[in-house]
Parts: C-alpha cells; structure tokens; sequence
C-alpha cells in the first residue's frame, strides 16, 4: 500500500496460525508460544494429565506389590526391642522388593520426558498453520516418534552431561580421600574447579542439541539424525538460542508461581485460623487438622496446575525456534504458504457449494406487460384473416 510521503510498505506476512510466515522476532515467539497454549490447552493439558497419570498408577502399583511381598519384615526390620538390629537377609529382602518400583519409576520418567517433549512440536505443526487438532491426533503422533525423541533425550543427556560426569567420577573420590587424610587436601577445590570448567561446556552442548526432539516429530528423522539436525540448525546463532530458551523457561516458573499463589493464599486462610483456635484453652486439635489437611490439598492442587503451564509453555519455545531458525536458514516460510492454500482453496470451494446448493424459494417470475408493447418491437406473427384460403387451396 503506498505511504504518505512516497514510497513503498512491504506487505504483511501472512498469519494463518500463531506466527507471521516470516523469520520470528522474540515477542512472535512468546506471543505464539502464549497464543499455542490458550487455542489447543486441551489436548495439551490432556496429554499431560494423562502422562501423569498414567506414571503415577504404574509406580503406585509397584510399590503396592513390593509392600504385599515383604509385609511380614517390616517389624523384623523397623519393629525391633532397644540394642537389637535387623537382620541382613531381611534388609536384603526389602531392599530387593522395591528396586522393581525403582526401576519403573525411572523408566516412567523418562518416558513422560520424552512425550512431553514431543508435545510441543506436534501441537506446533497444526498452530502455525491454523490447524484444529485434538487429543487423540496429538497424542497418535507423539506416540509414533516416541521411539526417537526418546533417544534423543536420552542421547543429548549424556552428550552434554559428560563432562559434568567426568568431573565427579574424578572429583568426589578426592574429596573423600582428602577427607580422611589419605589423599590431597584440595580435593574439594579441584571438584568445585572442574565444575566450573565443565558447566559451560554442558551448558554450550545441552543447548546445540535442544532442537533434537522437534526434529525428530517434525520431519520424522532418527535419533542421531535429529541430533545432527539441531546441531546444524543452532550452529549460527548458539546466544540467541540460548537466550529465548531460558528466557522461555523463566517465564514458565514466574506464570507457574503467578498461578500458584492463589491456592497458597486459600490454604494458609483456612490452616491460621484453625492453628489459633486449636492453641486456645479448650481448642479442638482436629480443627487444626482439618485446616493442615486442606492446606496440604490447596497446594497439592496449585502445584499441579502450575506443573501443567511449566511443563508444557518451554517445549512450545523451543518448537518455535525451530521454526524460526527453518525460515531464516532454508526459506521454509514459503513451504508454509504453500501448505495453506489447499486449506484455503478447499474452504472457498465448500462455501461457495454450499452457496449453490442452498436455494431459500421458488425462483422469481417475469410480471407480464401490462401495456402496448414499445413502437419497433416484434409481437409476433400475425394470425390470417378467417376467410383467408388455406396453404393447400393457394
């Protein structure tokens, strides 16, 4: 559109979902990250409920089962007379008992990390383009590259902990050492020095490999494939990756602790006053009971509420960045724009049957003349006379 004064305005880039086609500032970021979250929180916050969910059944069934197993050592264990100790086979036992639930638990959490992560850019897929999606498509999708997103978790985990573990393995056995004398004396120094090292190394390697997940959902790549990828997609802007990341996650924790507040400030209304009327002469215990209870409950409820926005708003930041970092690098604005107009052709097409197809009456009728027709214009053939002989008598 032209501008006062002369010159041209670029136009607009087109914004069928979240985000402008075009490469993303950091407020189209948060803003589309903010905008992904209130359109598609059901399946969203679906997924993660039931993610949650399900690892707390499993992990609760485990330790149920190991509780059955041994229920008869615990008072060979912990029901002891002053100056006797447990026995070692029956330590054992318990201890046995609960590394199966251990195990799940681990195995749990690594899982709901991975589905997590996945989240993020399969919900993303569908907001930059407009796209309706629900539970069940994103969580088919998130559970087809579940395999991969895993092993990229996994994976970069112990590419970017390597020298943090390295450093322990070295460090804390000098630290006990020089702990009871048999080592040198700056154990703890050498520890807290390798650490400072090592952090900005796992700090440089977590970040490169932080856009593994969306690759491996968006374009269906393998574990180091998805790897590669996210290392070549952050190779040239490493600070500026970094940055948005941390910023996501901090404004993650400050909208959690915002959401948190609220069930805090309910609990402690109901827990003070029944702490005060308890310390009274003659105040009843079980108020202050009931008062810890639905305290203890408020901030259960907060803190699961507040988990669901910081769990799920940084795995949206880091979607977008990899979508950012497309359109700046391989012009995938315009793969965008292409992929939006079957959408838009087939709503024309749809409205305009609809259109056609959806008459309201009977169509409307001419009024008959109902006065001479206008000088020069033809009326007709003219009947013959009656006593005009027919054309077989001519």
């Amino acid at each position: 559109m032209p501008q006062w004064g002369g010159g041209w305005v670029p136009a607009a880039a087109p914004k069928p979902g979240v985000i402008p086609l075009q490469p993303l500032s950091l407020g189209d970021i948060l803003g589309g990250a903010f905008a992904s979250f209130r359109r598609y929180w059901k399946p969203l916050v679906g997924m993660m409920l039931a993610v949650q969910g399900i690892a707390i059944l499993l992990v609760t069934l485990a330790v149920g089962i190991g509780v059955a197993v041994v229920f008869d050592r615990f008072s060979t264990v912990f029901d002891l007379p002053p100056g006797e100790s447990a026995a070692d086979e029956d330590v054992m036992a318990l201890i046995l008992a609960f590394v199966p639930a251990a195990v799940l638990l681990l195995l749990t959490v690594m899982v709901g990390a991975a589905l997590i992560s996945a989240l993020g850019p399969a919900v993303i897929q569908e907001a930059v383009l407009g796209r309706h999606t629900t539970f069940g498509a994103v969580w088919r999708r998130c559970w087809s590259r579940l395999p991969s997103v895993l092993g990229t978790v996994l994976l970069a985990g112990l590419i970017a902990g390597a020298p943090m573990l390295l450093v322990y393995a070295i460090g804390i056995p000098l630290v006990i050492m020089s702990a009871d004398g048999s080592g040198p004396p700056a154990g703890l120094f050498v520890l807290i020095l390798g650490v400072l090292a090592c952090l900005p190394v796992s700090v440089w390697l977590a970040t490169r490999l932080s856009l593994a997940p969306a690759a491996a959902v968006c374009e269906g790549l393998g574990t180091v494939a998805a790897l590669r990828r996210s290392s070549a997609l952050v190779k040239d802007g490493w600070w500026r990756v970094f940055g948005i990341t941390m910023l996501g996650y901090f404004v993650a924790m400050a909208v959690g602790y915002a959401i948190q507040m609220p069930f805090t400030f309910v609990g402690m209304a109901a827990f003070l006053p029944s702490m005060i009327d308890a310390g009274e002469p003659g105040g009843d215990p079980s108020m202050a009971i009931a008062g810890l209870g639905v305290y203890l409950l408020c901030i259960v409820v907060g803190g699961l509420v507040s988990g669901l926005f910081q769990f799920g708003f940084p795995p949206l930041v880091l979607a977008l960045l990899y979508v950012d970092l497309r359109m700046r690098k391989e012009n995938f604005a315009e793969t965008l724009i292409a992929a939006t107009l079957p959408t838009a052709t087939a709503t024309a097409t749809a409205t305009a049957t609809a259109g056609a197809a959806a008459p309201t009456g009977p169509a409307p009728t001419a009024a008959a003349p109902t006065g001479p027709a206008p000088t020069g214009t033809p009326t007709g053939p003219t009947p013959p006379p009656a006593d005009a002989p027919s054309p077989d008598q001519a």
